[in-house]
Order: structure tokens, then sequence, then C-alpha cells
């Protein structure tokens, strides 16, 4: 040892999960890198809600093309997360991740070249392979490059911000695109992005691949595809026609668990399965990743149903919306960065159960401040969902870190998985909800008779309808009931949804180990 200097973690590199040389100084620059090109993904999943207007009256879809253009991205995203990741495993994560950013890339361009809805729908489906290629590979990388728990858990905290930041900036980047160009800018945006990403991917990130990964099974991947997708489509359906009764859905839903069931036991009895189902047996894990679903199930409906009150009840434009719809992004991002350094002195488990009861707190203030909703009680309750959302940023290290490393691609996969399925059920439960209460609250229009059998039944539909139709019959009356129905609606989808939140609060806090701190999430 004389006359020499043990080399040091950020000088050498002998992880068998990365391939070739790596300088591990370039973590930090390799964490900017992912977490940018996760703002392009998460902007592109909320951006179009605003542009759907625009392009609507360009292209004319039909309801159900309509319908199509949102869902088929988060269906082809979910059904293909575990799929992918897997592929990455043994592709190469850095390959998959590159070649999902030329995909996102190549689809956006060629927006301008869409004519009809078919097409959109077609460059949608496209976007969802290349956000299902990226997503899991940016958390994979994540776990095989910071191998200290503490720098993990900050790593982590970075991403699950940007993620929610991501999600309330596709409001208002799309508002601004759309007051200043084309509904096409909604797409065309994230061309820049990607490019940036795919040159910064080049030099900060390494190649990871899992050593010795077994076959891989297409039929398993096959059974994934058609189990989380239709699944997600039964519960969407469910959602759009307000109604459990509705054969199709219930088929498709069997067909879904039918295969998903299939899918479990091939992996339980195969030597080299396509996705390790026994991470669940890990109570760490399996904590992580209902905390995670649960997150997700508030934020998402409660920026889609606020998102609706800030423009068609409040008056905002959709630019102002996405404005206003920020507290919840900047609170997700400062507790996001907290919670690592609460949990080392309160415990994971605590830390967990705040975050999760804060949320349900936000969503419970919606619901009591009920029919006297102003913008200041929207603020307080954003800033309350986002705060307890950013602090389940400790949700990702405990996904990421309560397995194996050899196992990142698969937990990476069941984390986005988790947040996925979480957005679909919390727009479905709370959504439906919201909408059954302000049908039942407006009731029949008592200028039913002026308006006409079609218009009337737009206005019940919803509070876009409701609102539509009385600017072009000038009924203002009516737009102002609607208003007051839907306030209505979200007040008691605000209590339910913060009821269901401070229940798993629990469920949370007793299936997280006691005494979990950072450093127990190091295999």
């Amino acid at each position: 040892m004389s006359g020499t200097t043990a080399p040091t973690r950020d000088t050498m590199h002998t992880d068998p999960h990365i391939v070739g040389s790596y300088d591990p100084s370039r973590r930090w620059l390799g964490l900017i890198t992912l977490t940018f090109s996760l703002l392009a993904i998460t902007t592109d999943m909320t951006i179009l809600n605003v542009a759907i207007p625009a392009m609507s009256a360009d292209l004319q879809p039909s309801a159900s093309q309509q319908l199509w253009i949102i869902d088929a991205y988060s269906l082809v995203m979910a059904g293909l997360l575990i799929s992918m990741s897997s592929i990455a495993d043994r592709w190469g994560r850095k390959r998959m991740l590159m070649t999902g950013y030329v995909l996102i890339a190549l689809a956006s361009v060629l927006v301008l070249l869409a004519h009809s809805p078919g097409f959109v729908i077609a460059l949608r489906v496209l976007l969802g392979v290349g956000a299902a290629m990226v997503m899991p590979s940016t958390l994979s990388l994540l776990r095989v490059t910071f191998t200290d728990t503490r720098e993990r858990a900050t790593a982590l905290a970075v991403w699950a911000a940007v993620a929610g930041i991501g999600a309330a900036v596709g409001p208002l980047l799309g508002g601004f695109l759309l007051e200043t160009f084309h509904w096409q800018s909604a797409f065309l945006v994230s061309v820049p992005m990607m490019v940036i990403a795919f040159v910064s991917a080049i030099v900060t990130v390494p190649e990871s691949r899992v050593p010795e990964p077994g076959p891989w099974d297409p039929f398993a991947a096959a059974l994934t595809l058609v189990g989380m997708s239709t699944i997600i489509w039964a519960i969407k359906t469910f959602s759009e026609q307000a109604s459990l009764i509705y054969l199709p859905a219930w088929i498709a839903f069997a067909v879904g668990a039918g295969a998903l069931t299939w899918f479990v036991r091939r992996c339980l009895h195969s030597d080299s399965p396509l996705l390790d189902v026994t991470m669940f047996r890990h109570r760490i894990f399996s904590a992580g990743v209902l905390a995670a679903l649960v997150a997700s199930f508030s934020m998402s409906a409660g920026l889609l149903l606020l998102a609706q009150w800030l423009q068609l009840v409040n008056g905002a434009s959709a630019f102002e919306s996405g404005l206003q719809l920020m507290p919840l992004a900047l609170a997700a991002a400062v507790t996001s960065l907290l919670a690592p350094v609460a949990s080392e002195r309160i415990g994971m488990r605590t830390t967990i159960f705040l975050a999760l009861f804060v949320t349900g707190a936000g969503m419970f203030y919606l619901g009591v401040r009920g029919g006297g909703l102003d913008l200041t009680s929207v603020f307080i309750a954003l800033g309350l969902i986002g705060a307890g959302i950013g602090a389940l940023a400790l949700a990702s290290s405990m996904i990421m870190g309560g397995v194996p490393r050899s196992k990142a691609g698969n937990a990476a996969a069941m984390e986005d998985t988790s947040y996925e399925f979480g957005a679909v059920l919390g727009i479905a439960i709370l959504g439906s909800l919201a909408s059954f209460l302000y049908r039942r609250e407006l009731g029949t229009p008592a200028e039913a008779l002026v308006l006409g059998a079609e218009a009337t039944e737009a206005a019940r539909d919803s509070l876009g309808g409701a609102v539509a139709v009385a600017e072009a019959a000038r009924l203002p009356d009516l737009a102002a009931r609607a208003g007051e129905a839907f306030t209505s609606g979200l007040g008691l989808a605000g209590l339910i949804g913060g009821l269901i939140l401070v229940v798993f609060a629990f469920v949370v806090f007793f299936l997280t180990p006691k005494g979990t701190m950072l450093a127990d999430l190091e295999h």
C-alpha cells in the first residue's frame, strides 16, 4: 500500500450493473439530464388537456375519437411499462432511454402532418410507447448511479419534485402556447426538449444492464399489455359512462384481470420472470408502492377538478389557470427536498404517514369550504396537497431501495405503474363522483324548453357543456347555477378523497416496519 492511493468511488467504478467506463462524479449531471427528460414526459401528460378545445375545433373529432386522443397515451404507456423496463434490463437502460427520446421527438414532429383525428391518435400511441421507454429508465439509472442511500434519497426527491412540477407546468405551458401559436405547438414543444436530453445523456448517463438476466418472456409481456391496458380502459369507461352498468367495460375488466392473474402465476413459476412479484414480500417496498399510488390518486383528481373550477367557474384563461395551479408544484418541490432530512429525525414511517395525512387535509379543506370556495381557499388546498405529495418523494426511496439493485428495473416499472394506475383511479372515482353530484345538483334546467333536448343534455352532461350552452344562448343564470352545482360536487369529492387518504395514511404507517430509516434502504 506504500506510495499508493486507494481509488475512491468518484474516480473508479466497479459496479457490475454499469457497462463500460463511467466517472461517478458525473452522477449529479446525470440527475439533471434524467429529471429534465422526466419534466418533458410529465408536461406532455397534461399539456393536451389545454389543447383539446382548439384541436377539436380544427379536426372535428367525434366524441369517441376525442376520448381516444386523450386516453391512447396513458393506455399504451401503462401497458408497456413492465415490458420496456424488462427489455431495458437486458438491452441497456441508456439505449432504451435514448431510443425513447428519438421516438418522442419523431412523433412530436409528425404532428405537422396531422390533418385527421386518426393521425393524432396514432401519434399519441407513439408518444405512449416513447414514454414507456423513458419513464422507468430514468428511475433505474438513478438507482444504479447513486449507491449512497442519502444521496439516492436526495436524487429521488428531486425526481419526485420535477414530476410534480411537470404536472402543473403542462397546463401553464399549454395555455401560453395556445394563446400564442397553433395547437400543434403543444406537441412540437417536446422536440427541443428531447434533443437537449439526448445530447446531454451521451456524456452524463452511464449504460446499465442486469448481469445474466435470463431469457425474455414475450408471452408474459403480452399479458401485461393486455391486462393493464384493458383494466385501465374499463375504469376510464365506467367513469365516462358515469355508470357501472356497461357490459363492454365489464368484459374488458374481466379480460384484464384474467390476463394479470395469469401473468402473476407465470412469473411466480418462472426462473427468469418478467417481473419479480416476490418483491411485494418486502414490506418497505409494498408500503412505498401503495403510498405512490394514493399520492397520484389525489394529485390527478385534484388537478383535474380544480383546473376546471379555475377556468369555468372562476373565469381564468388556460394560461392563468396553469399559473394558479403552481402552488401545488412549488410546495411539492420544497417538501420533496426536506422529506429525507425529516425522515432521518422522525423516521420514514412517521414522515410517510404525515405526508399522506397532510395531502388528505388539503382534500378535506376543499370539502369544508364547499360552496364558499374561492381562489384563496384553492391556493391553501393546493399548498397542502402539494406539500404532502412532495414529502412522498420518500416513497420513491422505499420502492427503489426496498429491493436489491438487480431489481432496479422491476422496481422502477412498479413505481411508474403505481403512479399511472393511481391517476386513472383518482380521475375515475373522484371525477365520476363530482360529475354525478353536478348532474344531481343542476337537475333539469328551467331553460330546458328554450334550449331544446340536445342543448339541455349537453348542459347536464358537464360544466364545460353548460358554460358553452349558456354563452351561446346568452343565459348567464344557467352558467352561474352550473358553477354552483360543480363547486358542490367538487366539495363532496374533496371530503371523500380526503377520507380515503387519511385511511391509507394509517395503512401505510402500519405496513412500514417500525424504525425504518434511510440507512435501511441499502442492498
